[in-house]
């Protein structure tokens, strides 16, 4: 059963698991991602015979297949992906920047450009469970920010084929092409390209163990989003929360992975008994029950404070993933929470909203992350570049000031090239 504490601020370090990849992940990635290196599409398709036990012809997915998948499924669904992305699109338009140009001293004009990253690679899990949510999150504020390219990969299945939900959710996303590779060898690829796939400027998306190392290996040759960790929930409820409405928010996380880690804080020992039983009635019932057991046994725990005053104080230490804040006016917190990636507020939002159709993005901060970091958004595709212009009397008047500042840091060469300008020919 999941593990009741009475105690205070409790440190995020105490509820994630933040250890670091074994040394046999490490080398296993990267001695994947050297032989993709040097030996392209050759190695993909033996990886992916290796791994996903099929047997491919071509790496990249046909329109052909695209046009099946549409018809493979249901109009129902494609009704709800095409939902999902107007309301991402709408979220995520409101993200986007402008350029500046500041002119306010005689003869000098500064400013920042921003320009959109033009290769993106998206890795799109496939293991034990499909996620064309993940799609739409990650493609369409690379496609709102500009960039030229958009590559998706994810595995196949062992008869060679792709989930047709990833690529119905993908064409609806906008993605300009999508491979049939998974796992720590499709991040090679992305990073350093192949006969077939292109090499990226950015890979973004989430993953196993492997592929979340593979994407720290190769960090610097590509950027990347973030290194995720297992997902997470923290519910803040009072005691007019209803236990069953908790117990299944906390579920709807745990079912994710056995390391995700599922929280409620509250300051009633009568609701945290109560979700207690509620998790014990409700976990059976789970599809995906070994998998949600586990991660409630785990990682689940309950924290009792002895007054509300201090719930946001552990959420603000914990740093959650997601937060939900099950209360009657959750905007009188909202000031209050510093660190989260995702904030959920009042007892008919369900974080299951964020997963699918709201509109922010799924793609978020982990294991306590979110006191430095921000879920995805537009601004991860695009860089921004700074100019400036100086006339000459602009610089003349400032040239002295220059030299006298490079002087002080013993840069000679650094003075001598503001004040070369304005010596005496002779």
């Amino acid at each position: 059963m999941i593990r009741i504490l009475r105690s205070g601020i409790n440190s995020a370090d105490e509820i994630f698991d933040r250890s670091i990849p074994t040394d046999d992940v490490s080398d296993v990635v990267r001695g994947i991602i050297e032989d993709v290196r040097l030996n392209g599409d050759r190695a993909l398709l033996a990886y992916c015979e290796k791994f996903d036990k099929a047997k491919l012809d071509t790496l990249e997915v046909s329109e052909e297949e695209i046009a099946a998948a549409f018809e493979a499924v249901e109009p129902e669904f494609i009704e709800t992906l095409r939902l999902a992305a107007e309301n991402i699109r709408a979220f995520h338009s409101h993200q986007k920047r402008s350029s500046f140009v500041i002119s306010e001293q005689a003869g000098v004009i500064t400013g920042q450009k921003i320009t959109p990253i033009e290769k993106v690679g998206l890795y799109v899990p496939g293991g034990t469970a499909a996620y064309p949510s993940t799609v739409l999150m990650d493609s369409i504020p690379a496609k709102i920010a500009g960039c030229s390219e958009m590559c998706i990969t994810t595995p196949p299945s062992p008869d060679g084929s792709v989930n047709p939900a990833i690529l119905a959710a993908a064409r609806i996303a906008g993605a300009d092409r999508i491979f049939k590779v998974g796992g720590a060898q499709a991040v090679a690829a992305l990073a350093y390209g192949t006969e077939t796939i292109p090499k990226v400027d950015k890979i973004v998306g989430p993953g196993n163990a492997f592929v979340a190392e593979a994407k720290r290996q190769v960090f610097g040759m590509v950027s990347i989003d973030m290194i995720a960790g297992p997902s997470e929930i923290l519910v803040i409820a009072d005691g007019k929360s209803n236990p069953a409405f908790v117990a299944a928010d906390m579920l709807s996380q745990a079912e994710h992975d056995r390391n995700a880690a599922a929280v409620l804080v509250t300051d009633d020992l009568a609701l945290a008994e109560a979700v207690s039983a509620e998790l014990e009635k409700q976990l059976p019932l789970l599809p995906r029950y070994e998998i949600a057991r586990a991660s409630i046994d785990n990682n689940g725990k309950i924290i009792v404070v002895e007054n509300f005053d201090s719930v946001i104080d552990v959420a603000n230490e914990i740093a959650p993933e997601h937060l939900e804040l099950c209360v009657d006016n959750p905007f009188d917190y909202l000031d209050k929470v510093k660190n989260a990636g995702s904030i959920f507020m009042g007892r008919y939002c369900p974080e299951v909203l964020g997963d699918y159709l709201a509109g922010p993005n799924h793609t978020l901060p982990t294991s306590g992350t979110a006191r430095f970091s921000s879920p995805l958004s537009v601004d991860d595709f695009v860089k921004k570049s700074q100019f400036t212009y100086y006339t000459g009397e602009a610089l003349s008047a400032v040239a002295d000031k220059l030299a006298l500042f490079a002087e002080k840091e013993g840069l000679s060469a650094h003075a001598r090239s503001a004040l070369v300008r304005f010596e005496e020919k002779k």
